[in-house]
């Protein structure tokens, strides 16, 4: 595993790009914590990321690349269009997915609705440029607690991630989860 800083990143966008490309994974600062991600639309790399957080069934959300993309692949219904509107931000909202949206179906198995974020964080320029939507999951295995800074990385990630950017200690805590799918407006915290 490589740990970069985003200006390294910066200097060599291509060569990590391509990496993403080709279904490795990697973690990467948000607005709130440290996610674990891969291409959301590869079926391999998708599973990767099921194996090493031991998280068999349980729905993965994406970092979408533009508000764009969300029309394109998810029902976007008259009620979720205040939280749209919202983004970026700290949000994970939970629209139906459309017939022929582009994820993986390792993203959500038996299931219709996908959660989608637009950080406010320069790791959505990032991902507006591989033009493709990501993983976006806690850095830990299920159940155990989150990755904070490089320190209290589970030492299992080591080999499974390609590169980690990292930008020092994130004591945030994950999105705010609004459910619209559901038809329910309330927000959840995850």
């Amino acid at each position: 595993m490589q740990t970069i800083s985003k200006e390294e990143l910066i200097d060599r966008k291509h060569e990590f790009l391509d990496q993403i490309h080709k279904g490795h994974l990697f973690i990467y600062p948000t607005d709130t914590i440290y996610g674990i991600g891969c291409d959301a639309s590869s079926d391999i790399a998708v599973s990767k990321i099921r194996q090493v957080k031991s998280r068999s069934q349980v729905p993965f959300s994406v970092i979408a690349p533009s508000i764009g993309w969300i029309h394109d692949n998810c029902e976007v219904p008259k009620q979720a269009e205040k939280w749209i509107n919202q983004l970026p931000g700290p949000y994970t909202i939970v629209l139906r997915l459309k017939k022929n949206h582009s994820i993986s179906k390792e993203v959500n198995p038996d299931i219709d609705t996908i959660g989608v974020r637009l950080p406010n964080h320069w790791i959505s320029g990032l991902v507006r440029e591989l033009n493709k939507p990501i993983i976006t999951t806690s850095v830990n295995k299920s159940g155990d607690p989150y990755m904070t800074s490089i320190d209290n990385l589970d030492p299992e990630f080591h080999s499974k991630v390609g590169f980690i950017i990292y930008e020092g200690e994130k004591p945030g805590a994950p999105s705010q989860l609004v459910d619209i799918a559901n038809e329910q407006m309330v927000a959840v915290q995850r």
